[in-house]
């Protein structure tokens, strides 16, 4: 049987159409916000580092995908003097916003990098950014005028959620709002996720699912506390790793196929694509036995929105959409 999955091609389709709609956001091709002087200087707790602006950054070096999002969808594009490591293409709206915008590395960058782009603020999705061999540690950063703050779902030295949901997702919107000092942009944002995020229709009978990341010999999958489990839980599918007390975690496939789990969904990077995890499963005797291999049922959800931030309730309403799609092809088939 052929697999059933959505072609990689349509996955922006998925994410930005369907019965949900897609979270409009501010305008990129608009008005940019103006940033507010009220609330500066300002001072912000940050995976357990003291954070001061002066004022709302004006220049500004993101690194991974969920911080350059996060800009682009507050209307912030003409902020970004450079970004790196890239977790994939941004969504087609906002595809123009980020066309001028200077890739500074495709991986990690180095602090030379970062500072020759004259930041006043460094915004990463990854705490392990801001290392001496990476684009510098924080107090040396802040040494040099240069501040420096972590998407908070990220944090892993302190200040790390107990559970991520999407109510802490929310509240790093409007933290992001109140950093670059566009209150108000956030918080339209924050409603218009509210109510998509509402109207997500969930799979009936909470049908197990495997979350899977990466890795073959040990595959690397979503566990119970961050970002695979908010938007499995929000779909309405019961994570077979759901136990376990980390935001993703390292399972062998034995335990895997005791589960059988009725969907799986596949992340899909450019290092490691959800085809390449489909055709590893079918080559291996012992996966290939798996209903879910069997039969094709796989979801699929690209690696810059498998990460906490702007694309999460679009991408749990993709995977809600998509399984919805699975279970009607079986009834018509």
């Amino acid at each position: 049987m052929a697999p059933r999955f959505a072609p990689l091609a349509l996955i922006p389709a998925l994410l930005l159409g369907g019965c949900a709609a897609s979270v409009a956001a501010p305008d990129p091709g608009g008005d940019t916000p103006t940033p507010t002087a009220a609330g500066f200087p300002l001072t912000l707790e940050n995976c357990g580092t003291t954070v001061t602006v002066p004022s709302a950054p004006q220049r500004v070096v993101t690194i991974k995908s969920t911080s350059t999002e996060m800009m682009l969808a507050l209307g912030l594009g003409d902020r970004i003097v450079g970004t790196a490591f890239p977790d994939g293409p941004v969504p087609a709206r906002w595809a123009d916003a980020a066309a001028g915008i200077p890739t500074l590395a495709p991986k990690l960058p180095n602090e030379e990098t970062v500072l020759d782009a004259r930041p006043d603020l460094v915004y990463a999705g990854w705490e392990s950014a801001f290392t001496p061999d990476a684009a510098g540690a924080r107090d040396e950063l802040a040494a040099l005028g240069v501040a420096s703050y972590v998407q908070p779902a990220a944090c892993q030295s302190a200040g790390q959620p107990a559970k991520l949901d999407f109510e802490e997702v929310f509240r790093e919107i409007r933290e992001a709002g109140q950093l670059f000092g566009v209150p108000d942009a956030a918080s339209a944002l924050v409603e218009e996720q509210r109510t998509q995020l509402a109207g997500i229709r969930t799979a009936p009978g909470s049908p197990t699912a495997l979350w899977w990341s990466s890795g073959t010999d040990t595959p690397y999958v979503g566990a119970g506390i961050g970002a695979p489990a908010m938007l499995l839980e929000a779909a309405g599918l019961a994570n077979i790793a759901g136990d376990v007390d980390a935001t993703w975690t390292p399972l062998g496939w034995e335990p895997i196929i005791a589960a059988d789990p009725d969907v799986i969904v596949l992340v899909d990077a450019d290092w490691n694509t959800a085809q390449h995890k489909i055709d590893y499963l079918n080559g291996n005797p012992a996966t290939a036995a798996m209903t879910a291999v069997r039969e094709g049922r796989y979801l699929v959800v690209p690696f810059a929105a498998s990460e906490a931030g702007v694309r999460s309730v679009e991408a749990a309403a993709s995977l809600a959409e998509q399984y919805a799609a699975l279970q009607d092809g079986a009834s018509q088939g």
